[in-house]
């Protein structure tokens, strides 16, 4: 086994090797990858060098003609990285870097009418390498009149919806007084524009400014400029704007004002008000909230978020109800499998599988497979029998002969784990099920030749 040197220890041994050694290395690897060679270019360059390097760059992505698939577009985020690369290697000044991270951001267009952005690699590259970027520089400039001034210029138009990354990261590079000037702005272009959509552009840019600056009543003018008349998502965003900053009593009013039937964006929606009831100290509305929660959903996480509110003394008692009533419901659930599993109660998650086992269906086996090996490890064969048929039977019936090795594995593990039951209670003996499969997928050849290989 060759052995892994961890980075630290490559790096010391690469120094040991010498100058002469790495630069022949560099240049060998250059002949083979655009990549390296992208990289020693920037290395040797000057400032300078790598600022022309930038500009000659965003000139050539305008003018190129030809297509990249989403099979490419991994390819061409990483040029696109190295491109941003040269930016920072070449510029010092922070208003020019400012300037220079701007005119990537007026790139959209040609960067993404010549690239199929399906996977979302260079959506990324905006939305992390060019805004972490730009917001060094223009963090660092003391000229701040001038950024709202790029930061404006640049969201004039947004027709592929990246630009307004720049507006959105606002407050980590420019001051309160600078973003109500930009806020100003905006609003001005708004009450100038005839088309609605053009319109509304700029007061979506306003109400991501007054998120930022939490001035959560300007955020609610804006929305309702915007609109007009509200909906359910609406009231839930400026009740969010409103929480963030710091005016619980208006949070909670315009979260009234969402129907408790409704359902769109119901987590969203109980999420604020857990937040609400725990800063008004309702420790009441807090575990009617938290109870439904874990009720609606098990898990040793919804539950610990109850017992933080009523204690955790009472773990054994809410623990007992809800087990009983677990068992109760006659419909499976894996999620209430997995949580009898979580907590301890082996016996009754094995009981709750096999009284349900007509409803396995192995096409889920995403649920399925770890209820499977916590069964198998906790040595209840039989319940881990009964889950791994259903993946067995559900692969063998979709002829799906890409999970054929899956099949075979599950099958192996059925041979083994019939040694140990001794009860097969109202359920098929391993022999007459393995007999039954045998039967009824006689003609898939190639589960059964890639079975008898692995014997």
């Amino acid at each position: 086994m060759v052995m892994k040197y961890s980075r630290d220890n490559r790096r010391d041994k690469l120094i040991d090797q010498g100058i002469e050694v790495l630069a022949d290395a560099l240049l060998d690897l250059a002949g083979s990858s655009d990549e390296a060679d992208d990289l020693i270019e920037r290395l040797i360059a000057s400032p300078k060098e790598n600022t022309q390097r930038f500009k000659e760059k965003i000139s050539d992505l305008k003018r190129f003609s030809c297509s990249i698939d989403w099979r490419g577009a991994a390819g061409f985020a990483r040029e696109l990285g190295m491109l941003l690369q040269d930016l920072k290697a070449g510029v010092e000044d922070p208003l020019t870097g400012t300037e220079m991270a701007a005119s990537f951001f007026e790139a959209d267009s040609a960067i993404f009418e010549i690239c199929d952005d399906s996977n979302g690699h260079i959506g990324d590259i905006f939305r992390f390498d060019a805004k972490d970027l730009f917001v060094d520089y223009a963090s660092r400039c003391a000229d701040k009149d001038k950024v709202v001034e790029i930061i404006l210029k640049v969201n004039k138009n947004d027709d592929y919806g990246i630009r307004n990354i720049l507006i959105d990261c606002a407050r980590e590079c420019l001051p309160e007084d600078a973003i109500r000037q930009m806020i100003s702005t905006l609003q001005q272009r708004a009450d100038k524009e005839n088309e609605e959509h053009d319109r509304r552009h700029h007061l979506i840019l306003i109400e991501s400014l007054a998120r930022q600056i939490k001035d959560a009543k300007l955020f609610e003018q804006t929305r309702i400029a915007s609109w007009g008349k509200l909906s359910t998502a609406a009231f839930i965003d400026i009740a969010r704007v409103y929480l963030e900053s710091g005016d619980v009593e208006a949070a909670h009013s315009w979260l009234k004002k969402v129907s408790e039937e409704e359902t769109f964006q119901a987590y969203e929606r109980e999420k604020i008000l857990l937040e609400i009831y725990e800063r008004q100290g309702d420790s009441e509305k807090l575990t009617e909230i938290l109870y439904r929660k874990f009720k609606s959903f098990h898990s040793t996480d919804t539950l610990q978020a109850l017992l933080d509110v009523i204690g955790h003394d009472r773990r054994d008692e809410v623990i007992t109800a809800e087990v009983t009533q677990i068992l109760k419901n006659e419909t499976l659930s894996t999620s209430d499998a997995g949580f009898l599993i979580e907590i301890g109660k082996i016996k009754e998650a094995e009981e709750y599988l096999m009284e349900r086992a007509g409803q396995l269906d192995g096409n889920f086996y995403g649920s399925l497979i770890p209820l499977a090996e916590n069964m198998e490890s906790e040595e209840r064969h039989l319940a881990a029998s009964l889950i791994y048929r259903s993946l067995l039977v559900s692969i063998l019936d979709r002829g799906y002969t890409k999970s054929y090795p899956h099949g075979v594995r599950y099958l192996k593990k059925l041979n083994k784990m019939a040694k140990y039951v001794d009860d097969w209670k109202n359920f098929n003996r391993h022999v007459e099920f393995k007999k039954q499969i045998m039967q009824n997928h006689a003609r898939k050849h190639s589960f059964w030749s890639k079975y008898e290989e692995k014997k």
